[in-house]
């Protein structure tokens, strides 16, 4: 190898160690954000009676976990923990569902009982950030993703983006509880939410059955870009 060719693999190699860092930034801040908004969330909607609130802060926690299972694979560990990899796919997938399954009976109670919740400003609040932080922050981890060729953290892109539309559809229905009263508004969102949660759930349980030894960089909490 001579001296050009040298220079190009140190240049290549100290250009994907800047990637690297980025991405491990990138989902720090993830785990961070998610930590804050599931507190929020969960404790404005059980003070406002909103089960809308309390699933977008459950989903954060499954979001959260899945930013850990991205930075399980970038620290190198998946080649030599690939059945552990698969099965917190199908974990972060059945949390999904378990996710689901509560937010449907929850709602379906709720709208039968015609339960009102609370102004929650809070929610409000947390839900508007999400909106604006969340498609930000996955365009950039989409962006290192795909200069990294990390298949994993390309697809978590995508939860974050997921995380911006729950966060719209949540807004929607506090908004049209604050303004104008419309109680049923909350469970209506929630039972959306448990669909986009089935459909993340599935995807999940289907990537850990596609993951193989020799496609390692499908590990993670796979999602279609």
């Amino acid at each position: 190898m001579d001296t050009d060719e040298l220079l190009n693999h140190d240049a290549e190699d100290a250009g994907r160690g800047t990637l690297l860092r980025q991405a491990f930034q990138l989902e720090y801040f993830t785990i961070t954000w998610m930590v804050i908004e599931a507190a929020i969330a969960v404790t404005s909607g059980i003070i406002a009676h909103s089960i809308a609130l309390v699933a977008f802060g459950l989903d954060s926690v499954i979001e959260l976990f899945a930013a850990l299972v991205v930075i399980w694979q970038l620290k190198g560990l998946a080649e030599e923990q690939e059945a552990r990899e698969r099965q917190a796919l199908r974990l972060i997938a059945v949390t999904f569902f378990a996710l689901a399954a509560y937010i449907t009976a929850e709602a379906v109670y709720d709208l039968v009982r015609g339960a009102r919740p609370e102004v929650s400003i809070a929610g409000i609040v947390i839900a508007a950030a999400a909106l604006v932080v969340m498609p930000l922050l996955s365009i950039v981890k989409k962006r290192v993703g795909r200069r990294l060729d990390n298949t994993a953290l390309v697809s978590e892109a995508s939860e974050s983006m997921f995380c911006g539309v729950l966060a719209a559809t949540v807004l929607l229905g506090l908004g049209m509880n604050t303004a104008f009263g419309w109680w049923w508004a909350d469970p209506a969102v929630a039972l959306v939410i448990a669909i986009f949660a089935i459909r993340e759930g599935r995807e999940a349980w289907e990537d850990a059955s596609c993951t193989t030894p020799e496609d390692p960089s499908r590990l993670g909490p796979g999602r279609n870009p």
